[in-house]
């Protein structure tokens, strides 16, 4: 089947120009995802306003000398996407950076490490979001592998979820990571079972002791990064985002606006742990303009499951030595008096919750949340939802909570996800179709740069 080419992008992002000049796009199949209408061959623009969708010859008498027309020649147009859930700088950053993602094998894992390494001297590397699962050997990476590649500069390379990554020898030395080092809440360094030296890699909050002697990119590195970033969300037709914001990012994202370049709309959620500021600055859920909305808050109550630290009821059964992660905000309780605190000054909650203990978790939390502030529009996210007891979907629709979920993920990690939990309990995994049979409301995103940004994938 031939690939579909989708123009909206000539479409949507007209929408965010400020300019009240009418526009008219004829001769096209446009899909205006109505059903009483689902196509139509022109759209007339004015300003920020769709102010006509129909047949040709109603839209000409909408043309004037000032109208400019832009004939589609019969290709597809249609409305913009939403994701629902992208790392939008970190992407960009991925784009300007070192790929491992597409390592086949670790002897190419390793190339692309040298080749980077030879290209850019004496830099620290980070990034390269490999996924070992594609490899000949579907162990982990270790400090001796990336050592090989590279040792005379330090090298922090994650996985591809964000969970966990591998560090050579001039890193953990360089972080003061040994076989003394203690794991930190919610985080774990693995060792070598024999010998009890660190393998390299490092697991959920265990990376932020290398994260931390890595320099921070500059204003203009993430700038340049959110310009690639809005390039390929263009490509893609993709006209807003509900971004994981960091303060760093924010700046760009001004920047870009002021200089009339941010071309898709920002949706931010800001970590859980600075909410107070956003309560100071009397933020609640949709302040901003049309571009740039805030009050949304973003909290991980696990880890992944492909680094094994997704939180389960039951234990793993590719390693039974463990149940999963839950996170140490989770542990010593501050996730929950956070989170009411947060809603009750109107910041909307959305939590990363991928094994079905940390679901039911945060389930329990906004259900005590609902039953003793008060109420409002308040919108519960569990971002992911990946895998849920059967008992536990009926509970979404109750509480209200939005199921945001990244399908491509049934991609990547479906293809191993049996291998780590099990014939039953994958029964419960990406279970779409049950959220939406008991009226769960669903949105769907990509979780870019952990997978590719494509909706149409």
């Amino acid at each position: 089947m031939k690939q579909l080419k989708i123009f909206l992008i000539i479409f949507l992002t007209i929408t965010l120009q400020a300019q009240e000049m009418r526009k008219a796009y004829i001769n096209g199949k446009i899909y205006t995802v109505n059903e009483k209408q689902p196509f139509a061959q022109a759209v007339v623009t004015e300003g920020n306003k769709i102010i006509f969708v129909g047949n040709n010859d109603e839209a000409k008498k909408l043309i004037t000398s000032n109208t400019e027309v832009i004939d589609l020649k019969e290709k597809f147009m249609m409305p913009g996407f939403i994701d629902n859930h992208v790392h939008f700088i970190t992407g960009g950053h991925y784009l300007l950076g070192i790929d491992l993602r597409s390592a086949q094998s670790t002897a190419e894992f390793k190339r692309i490490l040298n080749d980077y390494a030879k290209k850019y001297p004496g830099k620290w590397i980070t990034g390269g979001y490999w996924n070992h699962e594609n490899w000949e050997i579907k162990d982990l990476p270790t400090k001796e592998m990336v050592d090989e590649a590279v040792y005379d500069q330090p090298v922090f390379v994650e996985r591809l979820d964000g969970h966990m990554g591998v560090a050579n020898s001039l890193a953990l030395k360089m972080a003061g990571i040994t076989k003394e080092t203690q794991n930190p809440e919610g985080g774990l360094i693995v060792k070598d079972p024999k010998t009890g030296e660190p393998t390299g890699v490092l697991k959920d909050n265990a990376m932020n002791l290398i994260y931390r002697i890595i320099p921070e990119p500059s204003e203009d590195e993430n700038y340049q990064a959110l310009l690639a970033a809005l390039n390929e969300a263009k490509k893609l037709g993709i006209t807003s985002v509900h971004d994981i914001t960091y303060s760093d990012a924010l700046k760009a994202f001004e920047r870009a606006k002021s200089e009339g370049k941010l071309t898709c709309r920002i949706y931010t959620r800001w970590p859980i742990a600075d909410y107070k500021s956003l309560v100071e600055k009397n933020i609640k859920a949709g302040t901003g303009d049309e571009l740039i909305k805030m009050g949304s808050l973003k909290a991980f109550a696990d880890g992944s499951l492909g680094s094994s630290t997704a939180w389960f009821f039951e234990k793993y059964n590719q390693d039974t030595t463990t149940f999963g992660l839950p996170m140490d905000i989770v542990t010593d309780g501050s996730i929950e008096k956070w989170c009411s605190d947060a809603d009750k000054n109107g910041l909307q909650l959305s939590v990363h919750a991928i094994g079905d203990r940390a679901n039911s978790y945060m389930l329990d939390i906004f259900e005590k949340i609902i039953r003793t502030n008060p109420q409002w529009d308040r919108r519960f996210r569990i971002e992911h939802a990946q895998h849920v007891r059967f008992q536990d979907i009926s509970r979404f629709a109750q509480l209200g909570v939005i199921a945001s979920v990244q399908p491509y993920h049934c991609i990547d990690d479906g293809v191993w996800a049996e291998k780590r939990i099990g014939p039953e309990r994958i029964k419960y995994t990406y279970p779409f179709k049950s959220f939406l049979e008991a009226g769960v409301k669903l949105c769907f995103g990509t979780d870019w740069y952990v997978a590719p940004l494509n909706p149409m994938l």
